[in-house]
């Protein structure tokens, strides 16, 4: 986009005490959210609701529909990248009990959200990040229903997911996810997913035109053209107004075709979820220990030219360790590829966050884009490497990574999507024990899985394991690397699972 479309002072703008414009008989510009509202809302509705985190929320939308005299908001279902806080954009419709059922990836933020749910006051249908995106995506594309890889072999696709709890406090589940019609193509299992058609869609965009021609900025772009092509009634709030004809056709990223109404963002907070900044003296991170060795240990995957999604935690912190003749282009879920640094001080911006909702730059040669577009780079196998925490894996390769049933509640975010990806390397980081020693490397996962035979290399404090995921070698995992001061026989005995090793001597991890 150009300088230009950024400066207000360019065009004629309206604000939210604008009048609507005259020159113009078909603009959909409506001075106010209330009017925008209040004839499409209705009990039970469908809606999609743009952002990812607090970034590209619709704030002024949101708002108008928490009020307590909007009484034809209420047993709403809802969906959304994921649950937004407490206290704020989505937030405030949990509070207000306006929600029957959530669908959304991740929740973990949300404490208020937890409570209602677990407390049988809410309905949550947890649903893959990127599936989301796609059928919303789908509605607006006219496809009734498409095939993912995403979620095969899971609880996920199997059904059995908790979507409402007693209201009596007993625990006992109430309503469970139906199982998904799984069908094979080319030897691969995929699941039948239905396209998400919106009574309602809440958009938030940095520019419009008065004929809802529309502009994104950075990563707040995320699942905001997704959603607006998915309402039968799309509603967008712009930061900046401009009469049609302003902008250049090549700038916009999302045609008028799918808007009906535009309205400026009056509600303009755009609070940031995760500050990070770093100092300009700022030097990386001197990390030791076991946690150490497998972030040093994981930048060794990293090859010159490789496109790279990286989990939060030990996946991230290993981005710091990357050797200084190897350039990798980072990658996020919600739609960034070439993430940089941390922003220094002062600079950070709630248009550029990462998938871990934390402020970042960019480096030069990235690139922004929507959602849908961000996890058909996924499904379609044009990341080299995924590398990702877990809570426990399996030695013919399930991941469970998402959820304690019953105890942590948090999401499967985009971990189902990237697992499920053909051709794209699958790399796992994780403490080899819990810290009451229960070993994490089992013969089967015990905790639901976030996908079935899809890792390919395991990294613990205590070793490197290679993963015979498609059988090609009799299954099973072999120890091809271990950390110094550990024997074979110690690694066994803090190991769930047999495992085969390379001949002796067996390599060291921290060999350069």
């Amino acid at each position: 986009m150009s300088s230009r479309v950024l400066v207000a002072s360019y065009f004629r703008c309206f604000s939210s005490s604008s009048k609507s414009p005259t020159s113009n008989l078909s603009s959909k510009f409506v001075p106010t959210a209330s009017e925008a509202l209040r004839d499409v809302v209705f009990p039970g509705a469908y809606l999609a609701v743009g952002g990812f985190g607090l970034g590209g929320i619709p704030e002024t939308l949101l708002n108008e529909l928490a009020r307590d005299d909007f009484v034809e908001a209420r047993d709403l279902t809802i969906a959304s990248l994921t649950a937004s806080v407490d206290g704020f954009g989505l937030g405030r419709l949990f509070e207000a009990g306006k929600v029957k059922r959530m669908i959304a990836s991740y929740v973990g933020e949300n404490k208020k959200f937890e409570q209602m749910f677990f407390g049988g006051e809410l309905e949550v249908e947890l649903t893959p990040q990127g599936t989301i995106a796609a059928r919303m995506y789908a509605a607006g594309a006219g496809m009734p229903a498409f095939f993912t890889p995403t979620g095969c072999g899971t609880i996920y696709s199997e059904g059995g997911i908790p979507i409402k709890y007693k209201a009596d406090g007993s625990g006992d589940v109430e309503i469970h996810s139906p199982s998904r019609i799984v069908q094979k193509f080319n030897g691969q299992d995929y699941v039948m997913e239905e396209a998400y058609y919106a009574d309602l869609a809440l958009v938030k965009a940095k520019v419009a035109d008065t004929r809802g021609n529309l502009i994104f900025h950075g990563t707040s772009r995320n699942a905001n053209p997704d959603c607006a092509m998915s309402g039968k009634m799309t509603i967008v709030e712009a930061e900046e107004i401009v009469e049609a004809g302003s902008l250049d056709p090549d700038e916009i990223h999302l045609s008028g075709v799918y808007v009906d109404r535009v309205i400026h963002a009056a509600d303009n907070e755009k609070r940031i979820e995760r500050l990070r900044e770093r100092s300009d003296d700022e030097s990386v991170p001197v990390i030791s220990g076991g946690r150490g060795r497998i972030m040093r240990r994981a930048a060794k995957e990293f090859k010159d030219g490789m496109y790279v999604n990286l989990g939060i935690g030990m996946p991230t912190l290993a981005s710091n360790y990357v050797p200084d003749n190897v350039h990798i282009e980072l990658h996020a879920e919600n739609g960034m590829m070439g993430i940089g640094a941390y922003p220094r001080e002062g600079q950070a911006s709630s248009n550029w966050c990462n998938a871990g909702k934390e402020t970042i730059t960019y480096i030069p040669g990235a690139s922004a884009f929507s959602s849908s577009d961000s996890f058909n780079m996924i499904r379609g196998g044009h990341l080299d490497l995924t590398m990702l925490g877990a809570l426990q894996v399996s030695a013919n390769g399930d991941l469970a990574s998402w959820i304690i049933p019953g105890k942590l509640l948090k999401g499967m975010g985009g971990a189902m999507d990237l697992v499920g990806a053909p051709d794209t390397k699958v790399v796992v980081t994780l403490d080899h024990c819990a810290k009451d020693g229960t070993p994490k490397l089992l013969e089967e996962c015990t905790l639901p899985l976030t996908g079935k035979r899809v890792i390919d290399r395991i990294i613990t404090d205590r070793g490197v394991f290679d993963i015979d995921k498609n059988n090609a070698r009799g299954g099973g995992m072999t120890l091809v690397e271990i950390a110094p001061g550990y024997t074979v026989d110690e690694v066994r005995a803090a190991t769930g699972a047999q495992f085969n090793t390379v001949p002796e001597p067996i390599p060291l991890m921290d060999d350069e």
